[in-house]
């Protein structure tokens, strides 16, 4: 665990299922415990950069939307304004705790140009070395699939792609289940958490299955693909619940929480 317990470097991934209500609504409770606990731990001398999904989601919210709508346009438009919400209440909580926040908007082509790549890395460098939290979100305004190298997909894989960046020693993905069961916990009574995974096989691939809520985009399949792709740069992972933010307490100080996803670090 002390890839966990000494990291200093840690990106933290929110999904929009631990960020918003079941209709869509911004569970403001939450938020604030999150933002409150992330700024103690930057306190306490960690670099906290988080990546948060949730634009779409609270955008639709806002608007009174019933659901996600399908055409890109309007999905593009609705991001544009949940986009502003989010980062307005990301503002207002970490401010309360005498933090600043900077947006990062990316697109696929931060990955596949080296130029582009660099001068990423270059802000993340700056904003962390001026004590700055990085609020990260992919630019679903500009990114969609018609544009070739664009989009990155889901958040999951997003998160990945900024602990590589940022040469980060920890990943968190928060979401609405506490690791990754041997059985759908939803459906088997007898299904048991695995609480590390040394590394992820085809078999760890075809427990992860199943798809994202009917708030977000990515399901556990996508989080242990981002554990797989953080693993290969070195990077501890833990995926684990975001319903009580207060438990990232615990996972510093050694505790066993949701499903860890070695490294070559240990």
């Amino acid at each position: 665990m002390s890839a966990i317990t000494q990291a200093k470097r840690v990106v933290v991934k929110v999904g929009t299922s631990t960020l918003t209500y079941e209709n869509g609504k911004m569970n403001l409770r939450r938020i604030e415990r999150l933002c409150r606990v992330l700024s103690d731990l930057q306190n306490s001398g960690k670099e906290i950069i988080l990546v948060t999904s949730g634009a779409i989601g609270v955008g639709v919210g806002k608007l009174g939307l019933p659901s996600r709508p399908q055409e890109t346009a309007k999905r593009q438009a609705i991001a544009a304004v949940g986009q502003c919400e989010l980062m307005f209440m990301y503002d207002k909580f970490f401010g309360e705790y005498n933090l600043t926040v900077a947006q990062v908007l990316l697109t696929g082509d931060v990955i596949a140009n080296e130029h582009n790549r660099k001068n990423t890395e270059n802000t993340f460098k700056e904003l962390l070395d001026m004590g700055i939290i990085p609020v990260v979100n992919e630019n679903d305004t500009v990114a969609v699939d018609e544009l070739e190298g664009a989009r990155i997909g889901d958040n999951d894989t997003l998160s990945a792609i900024v602990a590589r960046l940022v040469k980060a020693d920890l990943l968190v993905i928060l979401t609405d289940i506490d690791g990754l069961y041997d059985k759908n916990p939803s459906v088997d009574p007898d299904a048991k958490r695995i609480p590390y995974v040394p590394r992820v096989t085809d078999e760890i691939r075809a427990l992860a299955g199943g798809t994202g809520s009917n708030r977000g985009t990515g399901g556990m399949a996508t989080k242990v693909q981002a554990a797989a792709y953080a693993n290969e740069a070195g990077i501890t992972c833990c995926i684990m619940s975001g319903a009580v933010p207060e438990k990232l307490y615990t996972l510093f100080e050694g505790a066993q929480i949701g499903t860890v996803f070695g490294s070559a670090k240990g």
